[in-house]
């Protein structure tokens, strides 16, 4: 992988990975068709990395005062364990199943079907009615729920924030919370992604092509994403994922029928 093609996969990342159109897929399919060759799911770990980046950078008022309020406020103290619950499903899930989620993450097919059933979802996000719910209202079987969802997002082609949003939004929760749990639900999920990569993340450094190309990568995935958490969440409030449906669509049908060409 060059230094443009290290460029262009972290643009790529940084802008799907907070637009429900799946990163993951999205850079499985970026791969295959500039034939980039990368040893195991290190370079997807690293931009995702980025990314968690970009999260932390836009929401550190909220994590600030979620740990600068634990011993004082019960619904910031009350937020944080439903954190901590939502990702033990998620953690569970990529431990047990890493083999298999490793193993379909050079396969533009599945991804393609994947894709389709992301339109879907993006296409329910916009459908669900207005929910009334808040963190005050929330319980654990909720974040045990979104948990779940999160884990099935490591299938390559399905949307990880559509997902966790969809779950929050059939749990009752409004959509303010449904955001704000859905994007922080993601940093121990790639935190704990990261970290089982550490030991490989450390080979890299001992070599130089792979290293810094991976490393451009993941600045350029950093400030991508803090542009796509903004036009996300406009697009949410505005009620316009419809279009985002019909791209996933697309790009499904698309990816279906060049797997079979």
């Amino acid at each position: 992988m060059n230094y443009l093609e290290a460029i262009l996969l972290g643009l790529l990342q940084g802008l799907t990975e907070f637009l429900p159109v799946s990163s993951s897929g999205h850079l499985v399919l970026a791969q295959s068709f500039l034939n980039i060759k990368q040893p195991g799911v290190t370079f997807e770990v690293m931009v995702h990395f980025g990314t968690l980046m970009s999260i932390i950078r836009v929401f550190r008022k909220d994590l600030c005062s979620l740990f600068r309020s634990f011993k004082s406020k019960m619904e910031e103290r009350k937020f944080l364990v439903l954190l901590i619950i939502g990702s033990i499903p998620t953690g569970l899930m990529g431990i047990l199943l890493q083999s298999f989620f490793i193993g379909i993450f050079d396969k533009p097919l599945i991804v393609g079907f994947m894709l389709l059933i992301t339109g879907f979802i993006v296409l329910a996000i916009s459908r669900v009615n207005i929910n009334t719910k808040t963190i005050k209202n929330m319980n654990i079987w909720d974040a045990v729920v979104i948990g779940i969802f999160q884990g099935i997002a490591i299938i390559p082609g399905i949307t990880r924030s559509g997902s966790t949003i969809l779950g929050a939004l059939c749990r009752g929760l409004n959509r303010d919370t449904a955001i704000r749990y859905s994007f922080l639900l993601a940093l121990p999920a790639i935190a704990g992604a990261t970290i089982l990569e550490l030991r490989n993340l450390l080979k890299f450094v001992e070599s130089p092509e792979f290293f810094f190309p991976n490393v451009l990568a993941m600045l350029t995935a950093f400030f991508s994403g803090i542009l796509a958490i903004t036009v996300f969440i406009n697009l949410l409030k505005r009620g316009k994922f419809h279009y985002i449906a019909y791209y996933c669509w697309f790009l499904g049908i698309l990816t279906v029928l060049y797997s079979f060409s």
